[in-house]
């Protein structure tokens, strides 16, 4: 029992609460936390991870960051996008384009998406140097 005699197992204490609220502001950036409803996890080990993506039109994910990424559309993707000089335009992938993504962090906006768009986002992990 602590009776104020020993800031060891308090600094202890503060450190690993700390450390819980630290990670616990880090996953909420996770997409499949942030956004289950368009993220899931299919696959994942000490190298990638591969999410299943389904985005449909009027849907809004938090904001959220993703690695690197390679995408891999299993299904035409058409959608607006809005450029931050307030311009417009059409992006548009068809079956089975592949298309690499620097990491990003973003959401918080509407999809509008033309129609359902599905795709595989394979993330790459950072690997220990050799």
């Amino acid at each position: 029992m602590f009776n104020g005699k020993h800031p060891v197992p308090a600094a202890l204490a503060c450190g690993l609460l700390g450390y819980g609220v630290a990670a616990a502001q880090f996953n909420a950036m996770d997409p499949v936390q942030a956004a289950p409803h368009i993220y899931e996890n299919v696959l994942e080990n000490d190298r990638i991870r591969v999410l299943k993506v389904t985005e449909r039109n009027g849907e809004t994910p938090p904001i959220h960051s993703h690695p690197d990424t390679l995408l891999d559309h299993l299904s035409h993707c058409a959608w607006m996008e809005t450029a931050e000089d307030g311009s417009r335009s059409m992006q548009s992938f068809r079956l089975g384009d592949v298309v690499w993504r620097d990491r990003v962090t973003h959401g918080g906006e509407t999809s509008k998406v033309v129609q359902e768009c599905s795709r595989l986002e394979v993330e790459f992990k950072s690997l220990p140097a050799q």
